[in-house]
């Protein structure tokens, strides 16, 4: 059977071949709730407005309403059905229910801002699933930093040892970046609280209809300013795909230091094996395949940005069939980034950290050379003169397999007079951590109190995005 919404200007029938490459119903069949709640709550605002009767009213949306009932219950027999995309699907099964009513249903919309209705429900609803994961992942980056508080690690430039921090404050990082992204999210959320409908294709529509009722009906905050734009904007979905683009950066940078950590040459992490694989031909490996896929599916998502934002940059006002490509771009990355959340968090949470393997990398690389010319320089020797100076200790001690902690006070001496009893103390890994107590310093105490601010920030953010996290929902 055959569902087209238009046709009386055509006196041929469209070609076979065209009818598989035109539809967009494989793919936006997912937007069947959008699209029927939509349309529940335009033939409400219909019959409010007197455009329609009360009854036919009713019973479009009781026609609806079953639909949606019997499509979630598993009970529609779609089999066989062609349609050009969800809205001539629905329209046609309406009329199947309710008669010839159920054409009166498209009065005063198109499908054009129908379309654009749909994507804005279906994303501010994939936009809460989301923020609902990445507040998840915070809990527990939060819970691991307060378990590992007193963990040491080096921290890396270049992915040389630099520095020794706490593993807490490294965790913290990403916590920035998480929360950095959840605000993201809810800028986005903002942008596609807007309601289109009552744009008509391009140019309103001739009817006298109630634009902020089914706004309200939808939970909508607000509705589309302009009507050339509300039907042709897809900015709220490039928003969505460039902060999942950043999301999935994120995880990839964390998946990569996993993959990294879990090696035998760091030994810093072991993976659960609930969320390891092993290899086909060699017995002993255990291998991070999560990390790595969710590293590599990064660049799908990059891939959905790029096109969207190529589809879009040439096209003239107002509709055009182009558009048709936002859905697919829109869905995958909604599917890959939840399903890559899904996973990462649950091994995330159940990583083993090696604290000693840790500590015991903080000896190596000369992590307190940047403390020995600090110390210099706050007894008057210019810093770059204790830049050299502390580089030619260095040298010295590699040649002798030596560290800087090794030395003697004559030694220490023998480089310069500046050097007091007290740097003996001042190499220390202790004494390296603690020197760096500025706000955002991975001083113990900077990172306790960091960690407290987190919680507070993370909790300030969730009660500032409403539509974000609803009351009650995590």
């Amino acid at each position: 059977m055959s569902a087209k919404l238009w046709g009386g200007r055509f006196a041929r029938e469209m070609a076979p071949e065209l009818l598989g490459f035109h539809s967009s119903l494989p793919f936006d069949r997912r937007l069947y709730r959008e699209d029927i709640e939509g349309s529940i709550a335009h033939a409400r605002m219909l019959g409010r407005c007197g455009i329609l009767t009360a009854e036919e009213a009713r019973r479009l949306e009781e026609g609806l309403r079953q639909i949606l009932e019997d499509w979630e219950g598993g009970r529609l027999d779609l089999a066989g059905r062609e349609a050009e995309d969800i809205h001539s699907l629905v329209e046609s099964l309406l009329v199947e229910r309710v008669g010839e009513v159920g054409k009166k249903l498209h009065t005063a919309r198109s499908r054009n801002d129908q379309v654009a209705l749909d994507l804005r429900l279906y994303l501010k609803r994939a936009l809460a699933g989301i923020a609902g994961q990445l507040r998840e992942l915070e809990e527990v980056l939060l819970r691991l930093a307060e378990e590992h508080r007193e963990v040491v690690l080096p921290g890396y430039t270049h992915l040389q040892p630099a520095q020794p921090v706490l593993l807490a404050h490294h965790l913290l990082a990403y916590f920035e970046m998480f929360l950095r992204d959840l605000d993201r999210l809810g800028d986005c959320y903002r942008r596609a609280d807007v309601s289109p409908l009552g744009a008509g294709a391009l140019a309103g529509v001739t009817f006298p209809i109630d634009r902020e009722m089914t706004a309200r009906e939808l939970g909508f905050a607000a509705v589309a300013a302009n009507s050339m734009d509300a039907v042709s904007d897809r900015d709220f979905a490039v928003e969505f795909l460039a902060a999942a683009a950043l999301i999935m950066a994120h995880l990839s940078r964390f998946c990569e230091e996993l993959v990294l950590w879990s090696a035998a040459e760091f030994g810093f992490v072991e993976l659960d094996d609930a969320y390891a694989t092993g290899s086909s031909i060699m017995p002993q490996k255990k291998n991070p395949d999560v990390p790595e896929l969710i590293r590599g599916k990064a660049g799908r998502v990059y891939g959905h940005l790029m096109a969207l934002l190529t589809v879009l940059k040439g096209l003239p006002l107002t509709y055009n069939k182009d558009l048709q490509e936002d859905k697919e771009a829109l869905f995958d990355t909604v599917d890959t980034l939840r399903g890559c959340l899904g996973i990462f968090i649950p091994l995330l949470a159940t990583l083993r950290f090696n604290a000693a393997a840790m500590r015991a990398a903080t000896a190596r690389g000369f992590l307190n050379a940047t403390d020995v010319a600090d110390y210099l320089a706050r007894r008057g020797m210019p810093f770059r003169e204790a830049h050299a100076l502390v580089g030619r200790l260095v040298r010295s001690c590699l040649e002798a397999g030596r560290t800087l902690e090794d030395l003697t006070l004559e030694e220490w001496r023998a480089y310069s007079p500046l050097f007091a009893e007290d740097i003996l103390e001042a190499v220390k890994l202790e004494r390296c951590l603690a020197a760096r107590d500025v706000p955002g310093g991975t001083a113990p105490q900077r990172v306790a109190e960091a960690l407290a601010q987190a919680r507070r920030r993370l909790a300030e953010l969730v009660a500032a995005r409403p539509g974000l996290f609803p009351a009650g929902k995590s």
